[in-house]
């Protein structure tokens, strides 16, 4: 197919309540789309770059530039040879920038498939119909106040909780949760690399509360620091940050530095990318669950088709749209006794509603070939 229009749009959506995590506190959901035009149909995409290079080295700004002044005139260049599978290579030359190929390969993903008739859960091998709900619970100002959240989750039918903890803030709002809800819920913390490798004996406090894992706690980068923080503790340790490809996933499993693995679509560069993670995870027994970042409809829907894959074992980030926001770009995913349909529309199975996308837009940019 041959690319001919990219709009370039930022929306900034509130949520429902503020999300504190270790990295910061989020009130709004502002956020990069990837609206594709070809010979073949229209494409979307979610780019998950924040606002500031905090989680990643990415930012949104910084993934707009470089969309516009490097990796579309490379995919404009392949004329009528443009696939989704091909964007990747033509982009390989570009150091990281994975979360703004992502979105690219994404939205011109979704319009080929589209233009075939054929889903996206279908195409990258989706086994369920359905998928098991989680939610993650930020940073709270007290006690109190996480335990009427959580709470009301589980009132609402959530699968498993994950709590979002830093220092100061772990042990006792973890044993708080394990003791006033039971033994028998699903609990995990993720840390997003608040710790050090000094903190080994403190986060083994955590394995009386048998968590399901501890996903991330110290730096993205010390993979070994990971292996042997495993040594130190019970709870299975999850990578999330440090896992960018396929290949390193194999390193940071064979050096026994995770047992887990969560796969965010946008940080390894794309879903193609993240099949190949599931997939070489899979060989080795390894589980994977998908991670969320915060996604609109548009970009909830992809990762709900993700998590159809077989060696999904764990309950994702796949929570219902009303857990971040009032009013969504696209029909709203629901929760479901605990569970969120896999959509089976052609290419990613939503489309944004116009007039919700006008009202949350900041402003487009539309660059032709």
């Amino acid at each position: 197919m041959r690319l001919e229009h990219v709009e370039l749009r930022m929306v900034n959506v509130p949520l429902v309540s503020p999300f504190r995590t270790s990295f910061g506190t989020d009130t709004r959901h502002e956020v990069l789309l990837v609206h594709v035009i070809t010979d073949v149909g229209e494409g979307w995409a979610e780019c998950v770059a924040m606002d500031r290079p905090a989680y990643s080295s990415e930012y949104f700004n910084g993934a707009i530039d470089v969309i516009r002044s490097f990796f579309l005139p490379d995919l404009f260049s392949l004329g009528n040879d443009l696939t989704a599978e091909g964007v990747a290579p033509a982009l390989k030359w570009a150091k990281g920038h994975r979360m703004a190929k992502a979105s690219l390969e994404t939205a011109v993903l979704d319009a080929q498939l589209r233009g075939a008739g054929v889903s996206l859960a279908s195409y990258l091998g989706a086994v369920k119909d359905r998928v098991p709900a989680g939610v993650s619970v930020g940073i709270m100002d007290s006690l109190a106040e996480l335990e009427t959240a959580v709470g009301g989750y589980l009132d609402e039918g959530y699968l498993r909780i994950k709590l979002k903890i830093e220092p100061g803030w772990d042990i006792e709002p973890v044993r708080m949760v394990r003791e006033t809800f039971g033994p028998e819920m699903l609990l995990q913390v993720d840390a997003n690399t608040a710790y050090t490798r000094t903190d080994g004996a403190h986060l083994a406090q955590l394995d009386e509360f048998d968590l399901l894992l501890i996903e991330q706690p110290l730096d993205e980068e010390d993979i070994v620091g990971h292996a042997i923080l495993a040594t130190q503790v019970h709870t299975p340790i999850c990578l999330d940050e440090s896992i960018v490809s396929s290949s390193i996933a194999v390193d940071a499993i064979e050096l026994g530095a995770t047992t887990i693995i969560n796969i965010k679509p946008g940080r390894v560069g794309g879903y193609l990318e993240g099949v190949r993670i599931h997939d070489v995870c899979a060989e080795r027994a390894i589980p994977v669950w998908c991670g969320g970042m915060l996604e609109t409809g548009i970009g909830r829907a992809a990762n709900v088709a993700l998590a159809a894959l077989p060696n999904f074992l764990l309950p994702g980030d796949t929570s219902a749209s009303s857990r971040y926001f009032a009013e969504d770009l696209t029909a709203p995913f629901v929760l479901e006794d605990g569970y969120v349909r896999v959509p089976t529309g052609p290419g990613i199975g939503v489309d944004p509603i116009p007039e919700v996308l006008e009202k949350f837009t900041l402003s487009t940019e539309t660059i032709s070939r």
